[in-house]
């Protein structure tokens, strides 16, 4: 059973541009113009459903074996459903129509339901459950208090919950009676982050962070003395974490970038300490998982921004051969309990996540949901490429290139470089309503994984530290030159991003004031100083490796002040597109409000979208809709000048 391991800044969800719902059948397509590719709005992108597994803790089929536990945005606002499994619309099991709800698990004798949610992107989630008449009830009350699902023990009479309501930095461990909901703590927790629960109840895993390079696994034995033992001595800066206990209860699988560049999935036996590879490969194994007995192993690789899942029968160490699906990546593998059925998703660049099922014995899948909207046809979305450009000092720098379909040396295009959050997050093959909004209506994008981002090896993803807005700036003020030089570009080029990249694109206007033409900043940081200050309390142990990584408040205000737009706002000369979710935990909404407040003293056009209903990340349907449509509105007034 894993648990979160690392917090990060931004890399909450951050659905900036999300798929939707479907439209109404049989709608029909607009036409194009000669030579040009059919437009879509940004409402045809977003009435495309997004669907999404529960928990992989959890259980996910129906007792009766007939319906799948999944998430949707179907209604607008995330809520819980049971998909049949023979067919036919999903079954709603929430309603919610202001906060995304998200069930994480099924009861495992019949259809009781176990879900999350929190206050308007607050992030303080309690942990409920839905009994079979309908009734609720929360299983985690009080106030500011977070609550996150473990997992459940293996004969399913207990489950287990992680809170912070004794101390707000501290997550403790508690197991809940699944008939009568009385729970027992069964670790305190003392500066450490909960990471998994072994099935029988007796182990705890733990991951304590010393910097954003070193961190170790604890071991609690619940049976015995629960004092955390240390189960990973090393030298010099190593990253452990866990990806789970196998269903056996005999070893721990943990991930380490011990052995090189690498993160590899190597095996902890609980009985006598002795550790080995399990998977090794030259790129990152991004999760290891198992059916219910074990026999089916399940990891995941991390391939140049793409994700290459296998399926191992372990009795034969022979991976499952799945037919019937299309091109693209699957990812959120769930069995049944008998082991003879997995449901998945399914996603591409081109097409929204959807849900399938197959036969284990046989490989022959079958599809339960078509996410895409009717109304847009799939051959005229645009498939992403891997590109990499030598930066400022020759480095060679990964990306993810979107080029529309008009584009050619006799009509170039404008041009948009795209950051993702972090520091040390990765743009990410994969379906973006958002990009393919932007490339529909005409616009190239480059989703650039500056040096910093996650994914290429750990000294690539610490060449930034302590560095932030210089060297990572600077990858992404070279990519401008870089996309000009194509034919089909043209010399108008926008910055743009979310949370940490929100951060680069203020400060590219701040500090690079003449590169780029126009900078969108969706909750991006401009004053470090408040920012790191206020940090929510339930990042605890966690702020250690932030702080390593960005430098400590108490010792680094000087150069916080430094690289923070807010105070060398004066230099922005080009228009600013600002973005705020209200409730947002992490980058206060004050940000924002400041960084406007300074452009518009400039006498800069700057424009301020501000969702009261949301926090780090844009969950809800109509305000996706409305965050795309003023990008678009944005760029074509400044870009197409």
């Amino acid at each position: 059973m894993r648990f979160m391991t690392a917090i990060l800044l931004g890399t909450t969800s951050l659905i900036l541009a999300a798929p939707a719902q479907a439209a109404e059948q049989g709608a029909a397509a607009p036409r194009p113009a000669a030579g040009q590719p059919v437009r879509y709005s940004a409402r045809d992108f977003f009435e495309t459903t997004v669907f999404g597994m529960a928990s992989p803790d959890g259980y996910a089929f129906t007792a009766d074996g007939r319906s799948l536990l999944v998430n949707s945005d179907r209604s607008g606002v995330f809520n819980a459903y049971l998909l049949p499994l023979a067919g036919g619309d999903p079954v709603p099991l929430t309603a919610s129509s202001d906060n995304a709800t998200y069930g994480a698990s099924l009861f495992p004798a019949d259809d009781r339901l176990l879900y999350t949610f929190d206050q308007g992107g607050n992030e303080l989630n309690h942990l409920f459950v839905r009994e079979r008449d309908g009734s609720v009830r929360d299983l985690t009350p009080g106030e500011n208090l977070k609550a996150m699902f473990i997992g459940w023990s293996g004969d399913g009479k207990r489950f287990f919950v992680a809170t912070n309501e004794r101390n707000p930095q501290m997550f403790d461990v508690y197991a809940y009676d699944s008939t009568t909901y009385e729970r027992q703590r069964l670790f305190e927790n003392e500066g450490y982050m909960p990471a998994a629960v072994s099935r029988d109840g007796r182990w705890v895993a733990l991951v304590k962070a010393h910097s954003s390079a070193d961190s170790d696994i604890y071991l609690a034995d619940l049976r015995g003395s629960a004092r955390p033992e240390r189960i990973t001595p090393h030298e010099g800066n190593v990253a452990f974490g866990v990806y789970g206990f196998t269903p056996d209860g005999r070893a721990l699988v943990y991930s380490t970038n011990q052995h090189g560049e690498f993160g590899q999935a190597w095996t902890h036996d609980l009985a006598t300490g002795e550790k080995k590879p399990l998977i090794q490969a030259d790129w990152d194994v991004m999760f290891v998982s198992h059916s219910p007995s074990g026999r089916y192993r399940v990891h995941a690789l991390n391939e140049d921004a793409s994700t290459r899942l296998t399926i191992t029968d372990t009795r034969t160490n022979r991976p499952v051969t799945l037919r019937g699906i299309p091109e693209g990546d699957i990812g959120g593998v769930r069995f049944n309990p008998g082991e003879t059925m997995i449901a998945f998703t399914v996603a591409s660049d081109t097409s929204p996540a959807d849900i399938f099922v197959a036969d284990l014995a046989s490989g022959q899948a079958r599809r339960l949901t078509t996410a895409l909207n009717p109304r847009i046809d799939e051959r005229q979305l645009v498939e992403g490429e891997v590109v990499r450009f030598r930066s400022y000092d020759g480095l060679e720098i990964p990306g993810i290139l979107y080029r529309p379909r008009e584009a050619s040396a006799s009509n170039p295009v404008p041009a948009v470089v795209w950051v993702h959050g972090g520091p040390g997050g990765q743009s990410r093959r994969g379906y973006s309503a958002m990009v393919q909004h932007l490339v529909n209506n005409g616009y190239a994008v480059y989703a650039i994984n500056n040096r910093g981002s996650s994914g290429y090896g750990k000294t690539f993803f610490h060449m930034d530290d302590r560095r932030h807005g210089d060297v990572d700036l600077k990858d992404v003020v070279a990519s401008r030159d870089w996309l000009a030089s194509q034919d089909w570009i043209s010399d108008r080029v926008a910055v743009a991003g979310g949370s940490y990249g929100g951060y680069l694109t203020a400060a590219a206007l701040a500090f690079h004031p003449e590169v780029f033409d126009a900078g969108i900043n969706v909750f991006g940081v401009t004053n470090w100083v408040r920012t790191l200050e206020s940090i929510p309390a339930w990042w605890g142990a966690q702020r250690v490796a932030l702080f390593d990584e960005m430098g400590d408040p108490a010792t680094d205000a000087e150069r916080h002040r430094a690289i923070s737009p807010l105070f060398h706002a004066t230099n922005i000369r080009r228009p600013m597109l600002v973005v705020q979710g209200a409730n947002d935990p992490r980058v206060l909404q004050v940000e924002s409000d400041e960084i406007v407040a300074a452009v518009r003293a400039n006498n800069v056009p700057v424009e301020y979208l501000l969702f009261p209903d949301e926090g780090h990340g844009f969950l809800r349907k109509q305000n996706r809709i409305d965050a795309s449509e003023a990008y678009l509105r944005f760029l074509d007034q400044h870009l197409r000048r």
